[in-house]
């Protein structure tokens, strides 16, 4: 079982580390440039204001999008959508992910309530230890792994192999888990480096990153996870995946 899931990754672990360089350096730009360059603070703190004012409805919004739009999109573009399931396919990004967003908005304010708000050492640590390791173990890749099975499934749930064989959504939930934590362990680790009205939309920008890069370099791209290979940001994927 997990020697299986370790097989399917290293088929994509060079789409992977490569997409991951990309969105480290990405983050570590942004996270720098927030903290030292005055106009791009300004310019981000205009967008934690609005997600501040906003609530829920900018991350389901904007997670809808980043997550769930864009690639849907660039599945359109690759023809690897059949004409006929265009619609279902469209309405199940939109809505899985807005329904994501605001999941993974309820747990960081569950993690800034729990450990507290501040950057430091320890707060960071401990909030990224609780995401990859307990909520995305746990709850996000095994929910991931059964509602992109039912999309693959035709959303039939009689037909979903996830639910239906406890040993599959484990193997599944191991294989989403490996392909993410190479990206995500430092993409999370900037995330959460980041005030509380910015770690949202930082995660949406990492998203759309890894969207967009894995998209291109991965070596399957037919079965229309969030990257085309069922790898999702368990986030989210992620997210978190």
């Amino acid at each position: 079982m997990f020697n299986q899931a370790w097989i399917r990754c290293r088929a994509n672990f060079k789409a992977n580390l490569i997409a991951g360089a990309f969105i480290w350096m990405a983050g570590a730009i942004i996270c720098f440039s927030y903290y030292k360059i005055d106009k791009v603070a300004y310019f981000l703190n205009q967008i934690g204001e609005l997600k501040k004012q906003s609530g829920f409805l900018y991350s389901a919004l904007a997670t809808s999008f980043f997550g769930g739009v864009i690639p849907y999109t660039l599945l359109i573009f690759q023809k690897s959508i059949p004409s006929a399931k265009k619609p279902q396919w469209f309405i199940f990004f939109v809505l899985f992910w807005a329904i994501k967003g605001i999941e993974v908005d309820a747990f960081y304010r569950f993690q800034g309530w729990l450990l507290g708000d501040t950057q430091s050492l320890r707060v960071v640590f401990s909030k990224v230890i609780n995401d990859l390791f307990v909520y995305c173990v746990f709850w996000s890749a095994p929910v991931t792994a059964i509602f992109y099975g039912w999309k693959n499934a035709n959303f039939e749930w009689s037909k979903v192999k996830e639910i239906r064989s406890a040993r599959y959504l484990i193997s599944e939930t191991v294989f989403l888990l490996l392909s993410t934590w190479i990206i995500w362990i430092p993409a999370v680790t900037l995330v959460y480096s980041m005030p509380s009205e910015l770690q949202i939309p930082i995660f949406n920008l990492t998203l759309c990153f890894f969207v967009l890069v894995i998209s291109y370099l991965s070596p399957n791209k037919a079965n229309g996870g969030i990257d085309g290979t069922r790898t999702r940001d368990l986030r989210r994927d992620r997210p978190a995946l």
